[in-house]
């Protein structure tokens, strides 16, 4: 006795609206957090230096940018603020960088330094970008 097999295929459907749900809530998310990757900052153009090293201590930061402002810290500040503030840390002993634009005359960064030493400041670097040899 031969039996048939009644084998029926159902196409299966697929629902796709909570795909497209899922879809949508990763693209919030991923919006939502790429605000927070980029952080504001003051930017400059440092020069470049074959010797420079990585500084890795705790330090003071003092940028000049090509306009002629000061920051402390990533503060605004004035020349002659600068110079109170300083005075009135020299004696924490914090080592002290100065990130200075390229475009920024020479004097004021030669200033900045012979005010840092003339308070008692030891250590004081200049913060270049590394050429590549």
């Amino acid at each position: 006795m031969r039996f048939k097999r009644r084998v029926h295929v159902e196409k299966g459907h697929l629902d796709i609206a909570p795909l497209i749900d899922c879809i949508f809530l990763l693209l919030i998310f991923f919006l939502l957090t790429s605000n927070f990757i980029f952080q504001p900052g003051i930017k400059i153009n440092l020069p470049k230096a074959v010797t420079s090293e990585v500084v890795q201590e705790n330090t003071l930061v003092i940028t000049v940018t090509s306009d002629n402002r000061f920051y402390l810290n990533e503060a605004p500040i004035t020349f002659v603020e600068l110079k109170s503030k300083l005075k009135g840390m020299s004696s924490n002993q914090k080592p002290i960088l100065i990130k200075a634009d390229r475009d920024v005359a020479l004097g004021k960064v030669v200033n900045i330094w012979d005010f840092c030493r003339d308070i008692g400041v030891t250590q004081i670097n200049i913060a270049t970008n590394q050429e590549v040899r």
